[in-house]
């Protein structure tokens, strides 16, 4: 979705040092994430829903009444005609309505039938001859007169299931058993925000505590389960859950600051009348925080692996040059992705930019109607966690790397050779000597100096 970035791998064989490096990283992150992650699981406890919705009271657009039934079957032919439903009318004397009428086969046999189609979808000409449909059958109910028989919905499940199928044949093929793992992962998180995110809404949870509980639970599963357990794992997932923290704040503040009601969407209005508990207000801010989950792990495990890789090929650089040149790595990320989740939203929001689009308004008051603000908020607040949770997660990675890491005869954190490898005079030299990653180190920070004169 436009991040283009690097991710290093390390397939290259790590040194007995940089073994030693990660195993004392591991024990260090350990005694920071294992706690924390027992907090997460007692708060979840505390958190979990009853499952008690007899509070609720919601109307399932798909019940029917006795002796009506939603029906499947096949389109075969399409054709204008008179309405089947305005029968009654032309034998009280009156012209019935010409609409357009799907000749449909039942899917449990019998005799054609003559759906409607709903004039929306007629004028889109998207019903045609070979489609599945869902139509609601009033045979049993209407006496008299032809039985109207009403498009309801496409069925979709060959499209959708094939389409499935080819993602997971995709993944699997280029990232292999670690794209299989993310995939079962994804299935993980989507299992946490149905059992447990879901219906601690309905039932009135805190919505902050409950989208950020929810939220790390799911980092844990699905970064541990995808990546392995690893020191850059664990470094990714530490920035993750302080970028969390980021954006759960924001959040918070935005829903109250911006007023964000979520009163402009009629499935907002149905819920409000489905229980007096449920609040739009707490869905938005749960939603707020968890709708930059993918994106936030994304940018976070780039930057552990980038501290990582630069602290492996250069392990004298000093914490201060490491953190330079790996957030050199973080702002291309930035740049990157900035305008990732705009788009995301965008296109999801299409049709109703267009509608706006075409109402005679300022823009500050478009983007800060009810239609949009919602939106816009969700943007801005996931992109400022996003950005920050690059610099916090760099950072915790050198803080990492610099206190596990080797001890050399020269202090190890120094600006001369013996810190960083790297001086001015050896890079005018061409530094032919150094370590690659002591080259590359370098070869950033003249890269940077020089930059930085032109700019001045």
């Amino acid at each position: 979705m436009g991040s283009s970035h690097l991710h290093t791998t390390g397939n290259a064989e790590p040194s007995a040092s940089a073994i030693a490096t990660r195993r004392r990283a591991t024990l260090l992150l350990s005694a920071l994430l294992v706690p924390l992650g027992v907090i997460t699981l007692i708060a979840m406890v505390l958190l979990w829903p009853s499952g008690d919705r007899t509070s609720l009271s919601v109307a399932n657009p798909y019940a029917t009444a006795e002796g009506v039934s939603f029906d499947r079957g096949t389109v075969l032919a399409v054709r204008e005609g008179d309405c089947p439903s305005s029968r009654p009318t032309v034998d009280a004397g009156g012209t019935a309505q010409i609409c357009t009428i799907a000749d449909t086969q039942p899917a449990l046999g019998g005799d054609l039938v003559p759906v409607e189609v709903t004039p929306e979808l007629a004028r889109t000409d998207a019903v045609e001859a070979g489609d599945e449909i869902r139509y609601l059958n009033l045979a049993n109910v209407l006496q008299g007169g032809a039985a109207p028989y009403v498009f309801v919905d496409f069925v979709r499940s060959v499209p959708i299931v094939a389409l499935a199928v080819g993602y997971a044949v995709v993944v699997v093929a280029v990232a292999r058993w670690r794209g299989l793992r993310a995939m079962i992962g994804l299935v993980g998180a989507l299992v946490i925000l149905a059992q447990f995110v879901l219906p601690g809404l309905v039932e009135g949870k805190p919505p902050l505590l409950l989208g950020l509980v929810g939220s790390v639970v799911i980092m844990y599963g699905v970064l541990y389960f995808a990546h392995g357990v690893s020191a850059r794992t664990s470094t990714a997932l530490l920035g993750t859950v302080f970028g969390l923290g980021v954006t759960a704040a924001l959040a918070a503040w935005t829903t109250d600051a911006a007023h964000l009601t979520g009163m402009g969407d009629e499935n907002a209005y149905t819920l409000v009348n489905a229980s007096d508990e449920l609040s739009i207000s707490s869905i938005i801010l749960c939603g707020l925080i968890i709708s930059g989950l993918g994106v936030l792990n994304d940018v976070t495990i780039t930057q552990s692996s980038s501290v990582w890789e630069l602290h492996e090929l250069a392990p004298n650089t000093s914490g201060r040059r490491l953190f330079a040149s790996a957030m050199r790595i973080g702002r291309d990320h930035i740049a990157s992705t900035v305008y990732t989740i705009a788009f995301a939203y965008a296109g999801a929001a299409l049709p109703v930019l267009i509608l706006v689009s075409l109402y005679d308004r300022a823009l500050l008051d478009t983007l800060t109607s009810g239609e949009l603000a919602e939106e816009v908020a969700r943007t801005l607040v996931g992109s400022i966690g996003l950005v920050l949770a690059i610099p916090l997660t760099t950072a915790i990675a050198v803080l990492v790397v610099k206190a596990v890491g080797p001890r050399t005869a020269g202090g190890g954190s120094g600006d001369g050779p013996a810190g960083s490898g790297t001086t001015p005079a050896v890079l005018a030299a061409g530094a032919g000597t150094l370590p690659p990653g002591g080259r590359l180190v370098g070869l950033g920070e003249r890269s940077a100096r020089r930059a930085a004169e032109q700019d001045a």
